[in-house]
């Protein structure tokens, strides 16, 4: 396939904006699924959890033949908490298709996915659609388009994904506007092509673009080192871990010898093909495409995503790897936030949950697990997310794949701790590293998630926790409304900005502490439906933290403990103080239920001893029996209250999380 004849491009937009309606309409026209084959809508959304909730969850690429022309495409989410997917399937096109809604025009997510292809150069193809609709308004979505992109108006596509008008249009513009692939050759083995993502402190004007001119009808360089960058991985269960690739230089045949160059991975090319949308195997890929390399490794770990894959020619790998032999510069590994237990309804069930957590790993790259034990609650796994809708999925996937109802704790946020030590052998567990405070003294700083890994008061000089920018669009009318709840949520007003005359959209920065509990229900509840979000970590920032626990007949409860402002500690304290001594039953001792700060008391219940009438069974006046029984019951429930053990049950925990 000529280099020429090859486009590469993703299909971004917000939530329930038409973008997986339209994909299957490209697919019945191009004639890669016929229509006798589509068993149900939105056929890239595989997961039975997509298709049931109507969301996009995972990137799927597909390719497509119109008119002699090869067509790579890729279905990207669309909701805010999966940015991480976009972000990697810009990394392997040249064009983007930008789909707004007629109806609802410009939204926060919508915003965030252009700045973002922006930032990396690609090109945009706008495309409105849903213009059957009654409520459509032409002329403002185009009017916000062409201030947004800086376009024509006449650039702007009008189409129906449901109804099929114009749809074809879209194809051609394809053709018309999308530039050949971008490719590496040997004399510049690692540059930045504009779809991959560059760090931030780097500058983009640095790096140089190497792309290959290709006389009409010339096949491909076959001697070009091969480079390809493993933008996705995902588990089969029969063929294992299989890397979706865009390959940049170089062809790779089944059963070559490939290496992962962060890994150092040794694999054999067991399979290669390309996506139509299922696996189709093929001979051999080459540069420009999209493809997928069946690796025959086991864990999805040894095929990271934002790795490169590399064929060395008669090299004993990796005593003699080539000084060249270096992976393509620039990316990120995704760093999840948010924090949560998960556990088993059932302690005899813990066998089941870590059999489910093991295979549920494998097809979830962005998911990281660790056992551990608590004595309230017994075995348990903590575990990390991107964001809340990652945790409400994969709650879902273990119910509707491996059948486990479990338990999960409130979320919370990824801290950062600075030490006043430079001792990094102590800290070897966490993601210590080394800084000079503003005196120059050398102290270590460490990433917590778990609140009990959180160091005494008098050994860590500053804990900092991540602030995000938030971006806000809503009409005019309730701006006032959301301006009250910043006065609550430790909010740092930045801009306000008019969209147009009846749309505004205001930014902030937020501790991401705030933003993790109702805050979105709060949004939409105050603005009645209309306003949108979109947020993204920016920055670490001191405040006055404290560690929150509770303890339960004078015993912590490591799952109940949590990180919060200061400020905050003695109101949340007190409430789940009440709520516990609304869940837990009665003893035949008094339960006496803290909340802790330190050695600071900020909450406190007591539940009630349940008497026993141990003088049912006196009969006359005999009142010094009657006073020897009760006091021997009051010694006795004194004794019981020292040695008295309280087992949480699994109920008053959910009904804990609940509230």
């Amino acid at each position: 396939m000529n280099l020429e004849k090859i486009r590469n491009f993703c299909i971004i937009a917000h939530i329930d904006h038409g973008k997986s309606t339209l994909a299957d309409r490209l697919l019945e026209i191009t004639g890669t699924i016929e229509k006798r084959d589509m068993k149900h809508g939105q056929m890239l959304d595989t997961m039975e959890l997509e298709q049931e909730r109507w969301i996009t969850i995972k990137l799927q690429p597909v390719r497509m033949n119109w008119k002699g022309y090869q067509l790579n495409i890729i279905d990207t989410p669309g909701h805010v908490d999966f940015q991480y997917e976009v972000s990697r399937s810009l990394a392997s096109v040249e064009w983007v298709l930008l789909i707004v809604d007629a109806a609802q025009w410009i939204e926060a997510q919508t915003l965030s996915n252009v700045y973002m292809a922006i930032e990396n150069d690609l090109d945009i193809i706008p495309v409105i659609n849903k213009i059957d609709l009654p409520a459509a308004d032409f002329d403002k979505v185009s009017e916000e388009i062409v201030n947004l992109l800086g376009c024509e108006k006449s650039e702007i596509i009008w189409i129906s994904a449901k109804t099929w008008e114009n749809v074809e249009a879209v194809l051609q513009a394809v053709i018309e506007r999308i530039s050949s692939p971008k490719v590496y050759t040997n004399s510049n083995p690692s540059p930045h092509t504009s779809g991959l993502p560059l760090k931030k402190e780097e500058k983009k004007e640095d790096f140089s673009l190497s792309q290959r001119e290709y006389p009409k009808g010339e096949g491909l360089v076959e001697n070009d080192e091969l480079k390809a960058l493993v933008f996705d991985s995902q588990y089969d269960a029969y063929r294992w871990v299989v890397s979706y690739v865009k390959v940049f230089s170089g062809e790779i045949k089944k059963g070559d010898t490939c290496h992962f160059l962060n890994t150092d991975k040794k694999i054999e090319a067991l399979d290669v093909g390309h996506f139509s949308p299922s696996y189709v195997s093929d001979d051999k890929i080459w540069l420009g495409s999209i493809w997928y390399v069946v690796t025959g490794l086991k864990t999805i770990q040894d095929a990271k995503v934002w790795d490169t894959l590399w064929k060395p020619e008669n090299v004993n790998w990796p005593k003699d790897r080539p000084e060249d032999a270096k992976a393509i510069e620039g990316f990120w590994e995704v760093t999840p936030f948010i924090y949560a237990g998960i556990f088993a309804m059932d302690s005899s069930e813990y066998p089941l949950l870590k059999d489910a957590i093991e295979k549920l790993v494998l097809n979830d790259s962005a998911l990281y697990v660790e056992s551990s034990v608590s004595p309230a609650l017994w075995h348990w796994y903590r575990c990390w997310f991107l964001w809340l809708l990652h945790l409400d999925i994969v709650k879902e996937r273990l119910l509707r794949e491996f059948n486990m109802d479990v338990i999960m704790t409130s979320p919370q946020v990824t801290y950062r701790v600075v030490l006043l030590w430079d001792k990094l052998s102590e800290y070897s567990r966490y993601k210590a590293e080394l800084i000079n405070d503003v005196k120059g003294q050398k102290c270590t700083r460490i990433l917590v998630s778990n609140p009990e890994d959180l160091p005494e008061q008098n050994r860590y000089l500053a804990i900092e926790e991540p602030i995000a920018k938030v971006e806000i669009i809503t009409p005019q009318e309730y701006i006032w409304n959301l301006m009250k709840l910043s006065q609550e949520r430790r909010w740092i007003f930045i801009n306000q900005q008019f969209i147009d005359s009846g749309r505004v959209m205001l930014t902030y920065e937020l501790p991401m502490n705030e933003l993790i509990w109702d805050f979105y229900d709060e949004i939409k509840s105050l603005s009645s439906g209309y306003a949108s979000l979109n947020y993204e970590f920016i920055r670490y920032s001191e405040d006055d933290l404290v560690k929150l626990e509770i303890l339960i007949a004078d015993e912590k409860v490591d799952a109940l403990a949590f990180i919060c402002h200061r400020n905050q500690s003695r109101i949340l304290g007190w409430k789940i103080c009440a709520n516990l001594k609304e869940s837990i039953p009665k003893a035949l001792f008094t339960i006496k239920i803290q909340a802790v700060v330190w050695v600071d008391v900020v909450g406190r219940e007591n539940i009630s001893a349940m008497r026993k009438d141990v003088t049912a069974k006196l009969y006359g006046w005999d009142i010094s029996r009657k006073k020897k029984l009760l006091e021997k019951q009051k010694k006795w429930k004194k004794k019981m209250k020292q040695f008295g053990k309280v087992s949480l049950p699994s109920e008053a925990f959910v009904n804990l999380l609940k509230k």
